[in-house]
């Protein structure tokens, strides 16, 4: 009997974690994973938080609330074996307004459906025994999430793909796909690889490449560039953990947040402005076809006619760091725009169907022996073990 051989499109965290379990299910298959970059976890996966969610914001009963409680425990076991470094440091949801209050409940009310564990609401009291140099009204207190290094677990999962006999081919950009005497022909830039099954985790590169398998247009992927700010060591020790604002439900970006990193650095943010390239981590960083393709979508303008007064002040808050933290100075007053730099950034890949709603929930589409995940935000890192599970449970 011929070898089975599965290529999975992409060496970010869920792709790596793919690979991994396949090669746990089926030993005897062999796994190819081929990445653009010469490097893994070198997109979304490398430039986050490092929050491994609890499963707070998710709509019980979704993919997310479901994968992301599975996957934060699995994930917290594999830290444990790997030696990775791993932290419960907590998150605290703050309510600083009257307005705040009752989504703060509501909040509540979704977070216990997902069984998210050691939740409780606080005053302002316990908001200042948690994080004293916090300010508001109220709050939800989530002890166990926690932070960690995800590149450093890309990394250790593409060493079990490859001890288990599965390669990590980089700079390997696919450019076809094609089906071919009941199989697969993929074609890169490494060459021509043959395949009897094909799972796509391109992150934001993710329709374009599900398109080259024969997949819909639908949902395309809008670029958001999340910048962040480090808050200088001399007031680092003014946040212990995490440090959120309550959600808009209306829109999908949790909004800007203080998050200690495991390193022991703060950061402040990110913000979510639209990038001018799917690649595009500074603001000079443009791409004539991108940008032709985000606006040829018409979800693209149908999306910027809900939510343009967002988009601006998004935008301000990118230029001007006074800006960037009026919000913020609400949650930690003590931190100014004197006790922060400009830090690094990531692109978020946005999914965006064509009547402009932004895609909240994992979406993995499946053709034959092609399996392509066309969205995977937040919280995908968290989840990726998860979601790998998931995705092998239905082969």
């Amino acid at each position: 009997m011929a070898e089975e051989i599965v290529g999975v499109v992409g060496a970010g965290i869920v792709g790596l974690a793919i690979a991994r379990e396949m090669t746990r299910r089926r030993p005897g298959a062999r796994v190819v994973v081929l990445e653009k970059e010469d490097r893994v976890a070198a997109h979304q996966t490398g430039h986050n938080s490092g929050v491994v969610h609890a499963g707070i914001y998710y709509p019980p009963g979704s993919l997310k609330a479901e994968l992301c409680t599975r996957g934060g425990a699995m994930l917290r076991e594999y830290c444990a074996e790997r030696g990775i470094a791993y932290e419960a440091c907590g998150k605290l949801v703050v309510a600083v307004s009257p307005e705040d209050v009752p989504r703060l409940d509501a909040l509540a009310v979704r977070a216990r459906a997902n069984r998210v564990p050691g939740l409780r609401r606080v005053g302002a009291a316990e908001i200042r025994e948690i994080e004293p140099y916090a300010a508001g009204l109220a709050g939800l207190h989530s002890p166990l999430t926690a932070i960690t290094d995800y590149t450093a677990i890309s990394r250790a999962f593409a060493d079990d793909v490859t001890a288990a006999g599965g390669e990590v081919r980089f700079g390997s950009a696919v450019t076809s796909v094609e089906r071919e005497g009941g199989g697969l022909v993929v074609g890169s830039g490494a060459g021509r690889v043959r395949v009897d099954r094909l799972i796509i985790c391109a992150g934001v590169h993710s329709d374009v490449v599900a398109r080259l398998a024969g997949d819909t247009a639908a949902p395309r992927i809008v670029p958001f560039r999340g910048e962040y700010l480090r808050v200088r060591e001399a007031k680092a020790h003014l946040v212990r953990g995490m440090i959120y604002p309550v959600p808009d439900p209306r829109y999908p970006f949790l909004g800007v947040h203080f998050t200690r990193r495991v390193t022991g650095e703060v950061e402040v943010g990110p913000n979510a402005v639209l990038a001018t390239a799917r690649e595009g981590y500074r603001r000079g960083d443009v791409s004539w076809a991108d940008l032709a393709g985000i606006a040829g979508w018409p979800g693209t303008w149908r999306m910027a006619s809900r939510h343009w007064r967002t988009g601006i002040r998004e935008l301000h808050g990118s230029v001007s760091k006074r800006a960037y933290l009026r919000a913020a100075r609400r949650y930690v007053p003590g931190i100014g725009p004197a006790d922060v730099v400009r830090a690094g950034s990531g692109v978020r890949a946005q999914a965006l169907d064509r009547d402009g709603a932004l895609v909240d929930d994992f979406r993995i589409h499946r053709l034959g022996p092609i399996t392509a995940v066309r969205n995977a935000p937040s919280p995908a890192a968290t989840s990726s073990m998860a979601i790998a599970a998931h995705v092998l449970d239905a082969l």
